[in-house]
């Protein structure tokens, strides 16, 4: 990823952090943390990878779609660009899995 493209998904990044936590008010989304942002070349989408303290991901994947809207629109106020991207929502299971291979070393290393 250019410059360009990592300082836009940073800002990205920021900016949806920031009206989850401000503007959005879906119970079902509780909390939600953005993890990372990747944006394609041309800067027409944006993925956002998150995590949610919230077990039933369908419900938070549902508030996140519902927001999207307003997430979007938040984006194209805060950060200049010729057209807002498009923003998808992906859940980041990189601390699971994670969390995962640190209990197998921890087994491993008691055995």
């Amino acid at each position: 990823m250019s410059n360009r493209n990592e300082r836009v998904a940073e800002e990205i990044k920021k900016v949806v952090s920031e009206a989850l936590r401000t503007k959005v008010s879906d119970s079902d989304i509780g909390m939600v943390t953005v993890t990372e942002v990747e944006v394609t070349k041309e800067l027409e989408n944006a993925v956002i990878y998150y995590t949610s303290l919230n077990e039933n991901k369908e419900e938070v994947e549902a508030g996140l779609e519902r927001a999207k809207g307003l997430l979007r629109s938040e984006v194209a106020r805060e950060i200049r660009l010729r057209k807002a991207p498009e923003l998808s929502f992906k859940y980041d299971t990189s601390i699971e899995y994670g969390n995962k291979i640190e209990s197998l070393l921890r087994d491993l290393k008691e055995k």
